[in-house]
């Protein structure tokens, strides 16, 4: 097997330095250049024909999402956005994901650098491997059904990697009046409101960040926040979201298991969706809802960017239909609609 070839693109040379040397330290992947800004980075693209680029937001002469935009329309290559962890840094990075990057990691920000970029050499590894993500048409828009009617039904939907893109895809063809939907997508702490306020000025729902106990209404999608805690529906006499600070669950703070256990116990209210990303979180979870009476779909291999934590789910029984993503919505509508047929069409 070939090692995968990374260029690493960043302004400082500290951080460059770091990146490297935790991408050295797998023997499967091979540094082949770096830059200190977009104009090298040009040349050094040209010259090194990087599989992977890891790519700073933040830089001199031209900033990473314009340079992103360039890669992607010009050169398609996978991308690995490195971000400081703060609000400007969350929504450019959003951006950054929206365009076609593969993922994204966050900038050590309390000077430990020495356990910085734990997943980065992973993540490489599954981005060289990956189809290079097509840009959306951001000003598309949404397609809604006028026609369609709420049953008194929940969606729920698990995904990580390639999730920021796939939501959106999903998403833009839910109509105004959609059920009460509860996402969780794996992403780092602050990031979430950036990606909610994205999703909500693309889409007929409402889209927002969850807080604890609100309420869960019709028209409107609660995505859990980012590595603060995780999201579960809480069950009475009206259903409402709930934060709880509990440790890691198969891995992750929000975990995809966490939300689909919690709103497992509804049964045949529930239609719920596992997407693209890399890992099992979700699949057991996903599991329980289906033998709850439950309806479930997964993304299919083709269309994932990591066809990681729908393959576990799907051969763990818990996946009823697999479909490609340009299907999915149109799947948990039907499902969760007042004319539900039982059917779910390929």
């Amino acid at each position: 097997m070939n090692r995968v070839r990374v260029l690493v693109v960043d302004d400082s040379p500290t951080m460059r330095a770091i990146i490297k040397q935790k991408l050295r330290s797998d023997p499967d992947i091979e540094v082949v250049g770096e830059a200190g800004d977009p104009y090298e980075a040009r040349e050094a693209i040209k010259t090194h024909s990087p599989d992977v680029i890891t790519l700073d937001i933040e830089m001199p002469n031209m900033n990473g999402i314009d340079f992103l935009e360039k890669i992607m329309r010009l050169r398609p290559t996978p991308v690995i956005m490195v971000s400081t962890l703060t609000q400007n840094g969350a929504s450019a990075t959003i951006e950054a994901l929206a365009l076609g990057a593969f993922d994204c990691v966050g900038k050590p920000t309390d000077g430990d650098l020495a356990n910085a970029f734990p997943n980065l050499a992973r993540k490489v590894k599954l981005a060289a491997r990956s189809p290079i993500s097509k840009r959306r048409n951001a000003s598309t828009v949404p397609q809604r059904d006028a026609n369609y009617r709420p049953a008194n039904k929940i969606i729920a939907i698990g995904s990580s990697t390639g999730g920021v893109e796939a939501l959106g895809e999903v998403l833009k063809d839910f109509p105004a009046n959609c059920p009460p939907t509860v996402i969780t997508q794996h992403m780092p702490e602050s990031f979430t409101a950036s990606f909610a306020g994205r999703l909500n000025s693309l889409c007929a729902p409402e889209v927002l960040e969850a807080k604890d106990g609100a309420p869960l209404e019709v028209g409107k999608v609660y995505i859990a926040p980012g590595r603060i805690a995780h999201l579960e529906v809480k069950i009475g006499e009206k259903l409402s979201c709930r934060l709880t600070h509990a440790d890691l669950v198969s891995g992750h703070k929000p975990s995809v298991d966490v939300l689909f256990r919690s709103v497992a116990p509804l049964g045949a209210r529930v239609v719920a969706a596992i997407l693209t990303g890399m890992g099992q979180d979700g699949a057991e979870g996903l599991l329980e809802i289906r033998n709850a009476g439950g309806r479930t779909v997964g993304q299919d291999e083709a269309t994932s960017v990591v066809y990681g934590m729908p393959r576990v789910a799907f051969e763990l029984g818990a996946v009823e239909k697999q479909l490609p993503l340009s299907k999915i919505a149109s799947a948990l509508l039907k499902l969760s609609g007042a004319e539900d047929e039982g059917r779910i069409s390929a």
